[in-house]
């Protein structure tokens, strides 16, 4: 009784945290039919949220990104176009894991971040692995964790806001966003941001040289901003990529005409 009544409080709170805030500023908006071109599978699409939730993990990461979805295939092979096509699959709050298309986020701002040197075959085990985990659930006690820095919004030093979001119930059936992509690459030992150890250790000639052991970061302390930050993603943008001039931009000759 007390579980079920857990359960319908945590789903009526997720409800509430999925809803939209009023004041959102887009700076960063890419056109589906871009996007679609410019995505390859594996690529982490990056989502500056405009949800309640959305405000809570911003403040905790100090990062513009909130969400974080990965692209696993190409919707020329379904006929369906972006508008349709499921070629996304993130976490929801409210739904778990799903696939979705890319025109959930046509309105909000986005960053693809493409993961450096990822061979084929590892390519498809990582899309593989979020594919499989659809219909997981959500960890809705991450819900409950984020939902008490909403109202007031608390002075946590920043050393601690990375673990106040890692703060689930562990189980392998439920995830959410930024722990089920960093999951899939852990699968195939792909770095993020490992942690890394220095030793020190002394030749034959008495020298000392540094060698670098890198450890994997537990998969619930990863951030959506992890993937923008991380020195093994390529940012792309997909203005630049599809062929950008400068000169056939239109600018406005006085403050008044903007």
């Amino acid at each position: 009784m007390i579980k079920r009544l857990a359960t319908a409080l945590g789903r009526r709170l997720a409800r509430y945290l999925n809803q939209p805030i009023r004041r959102y500023q887009t700076f960063a908006i890419s056109d589906p039919d871009k996007l679609a071109e410019i995505l390859q599978p594996a690529d982490v699409l990056l989502v500056d949220g405009n949800s309640r939730v959305s405000s809570a993990i911003k403040y905790l990461t100090q990062s513009t990104w909130s969400h974080v979805a990965m692209y696993v295939g190409d919707f020329r092979n379904t006929g369906l176009g972006p508008a349709s096509a499921p070629v996304l699959i993130e976490a929801d709050l409210e739904q778990g894991v799903i696939a979705v298309s890319l025109d959930k986020y046509e309105r909000l701002n986005t960053r693809i971040c493409r993961p450096s040197g990822l061979g084929e075959e590892d390519c498809q085990l990582v899309c593989r692995y979020v594919i499989e985990r659809i219909g997981h659930a959500y960890d809705l006690k991450n819900v409950v964790d984020l939902a008490r820095y909403l109202l007031p919004v608390p002075p946590v030093p920043v050393y601690w806001r990375r673990r106040m979001l890692a703060l689930g119930s562990g189980d392998p059936t439920r995830a959410i966003c930024s722990t089920l992509i960093a999951q899939a690459f852990q699968s195939v030992r792909y770095p993020i941001l490992p942690l890394t150890e220095h030793r020190d250790e002394a030749d034959a000639r008495s020298d000392f040289s540094m060698s670098e052991v890198l450890h994997i970061r537990h998969s619930s302390l990863f951030t959506p901003r992890d993937f923008d930050i991380s020195p093994y993603f390529h940012v792309i943008k997909p203005t630049i990529e599809t062929g950008f001039d400068y000169r056939l931009l239109t600018w406005a000759d006085r403050m008044g005409d903007q």
